[in-house]
Formats: structure tokens, sequence, C-alpha cells
């Protein structure tokens, strides 16, 4: 009777040890490797997913955005209107030159429809309208600056010398050419003496999207 009371005593303590020495190993070892790891990819699809929903942010807005943020010291925002629409997309920023005659892009790019009235940002007077390497340009001294703008390429409806205001429309846009390939658009300079700039820099923060909303008067009746 005592023998079978040891023995029973002995399979308790041996049954009790290998529950310990497998149950012990298996938190030794961590997490099971069949399920997935936090730090797997799983873990790091959302922040992929993330990552690529900023990256399709539209590219004319980081156009804007950009070149509004590189806006030149000392250019007053004077612009009242865009040249083309409402608010076009950008379809190439400025790209300032390391050097005078280095490579960039001395302007910006806005897409617009063959036949669309393009306008003067600001008031001012027109002091070229004809072509120039068979593009319609047309030139506008900004009013008390020293500073001009270009709008090619252009069907002009202004002459030179003519005082044209904010907003008023100085050509139509012109058929596609080599500038933007397929694809019709007005490349928009701003220049002070022979030094090209930014003109985004003309206009102001509530025009580029990024300031205060502008207070609209309620038409009644």
């Amino acid at each position: 009777m005592q023998r079978r009371v040891w023995c029973g005593v002995g399979w308790a303590v041996l049954v009790t040890a290998l529950t310990l020495i497998v149950y012990g190993s298996r938190a030794w070892a961590g997490p099971s490797r069949t399920g997935p790891s936090r730090s797997g990819p799983s873990a790091a699809a959302p922040a992929v997913r993330v990552a690529a929903g900023v990256a399709s942010e539209s590219a004319g807005a980081r156009a804007v955005a950009g070149a509004g943020a590189g806006a030149d010291v000392g250019v007053p925002a004077i612009g009242r209107v865009w040249p083309v629409g409402v608010r076009p997309s950008v379809l190439r920023g400025w790209e300032p030159p390391a050097t005078p005659y280095g490579p960039g892009h001395r302007g910006v790019d806005l897409a617009a429809a063959p036949g669309s009235p393009v306008r003067a940002v600001a008031a001012g007077r027109v002091a070229f309208a004809g072509r120039v390497a068979g593009r319609g340009v047309v030139t506008v001294e900004l009013t008390g600056t020293g500073l001009r703008t270009t709008y090619e390429p252009v069907r002009p409806s202004v002459e030179k010398g003519a005082e044209v205001g904010a907003g008023d429309v100085v050509g139509v846009v012109a058929e596609p050419g080599a500038h933007c390939g397929a694809s019709a658009c007005v490349h928009w300079g701003l220049l002070r003496g022979g030094t090209y700039l930014n003109p985004l820099s003309l206009l102001p923060p509530w025009l580029l999207g990024r300031g205060p909303s502008r207070l609209l008067p309620v038409l009644t009746g």
C-alpha cells in the first residue's frame, strides 16, 4: 500500500516537472512565429498607406504651395486676380536658375484652354504686345513698382501704351505650342530690370489659398 502511494506521488511530481518544462520553454521563446509580428509588414502597412496618401497629393497644389513659400522679398502682393481662371493648376512652378544664364524655369506655367481670357494681375501700362520668336507676348509694367509681368503665348487684345486695371483682359490663350507640349498653358513671368522673380509673389495669401477667407457681401433682393 505504501509503495503504491509513493509511486502515485512520483508520477505526480514527474508530470508537474514536464509541464513546467514545456510551458516554460514556450514563455522564453516569446510569441508564436506563425502569427503576424507587430514589427513586421502588417504593422508597417498603415504607415505605408498614409505615406501613399500623402504622395498622391495634387501636383498642382504642391507647386502652388512651394512657389508661394518661395516668394521674393521686396515684391508687393498687389495682385488681385490670377492671369487665367479662378485658381488654375500650375503645370510647372518657379525654378530659379543658379546663374543668370543657367537652366531653370523663369516663371510659372498655368493650365488654360485655348481661347480663355488672359487678365492683368494688377494695374499698369502695356509695355509690349506682339510676337517674340513666333509667340504672342504681352508685357505689363506694374504701376509704381519697377516690376513688369509677361504673359505668353497669347493673342493680344491690347496695344502698347494702353492703361490696364487689375482683371482687365489683355488677350486670349493661344493654341498649344512648344513650351507646354500638348497642353495649353500660359507662361507667366515677373521681372525687375533684367532679373527674373517668382510671379506668385504678387499674389496675396487669400488668392493662393493659404490665408484667411475673405468676407464677401451678401446680395439680397
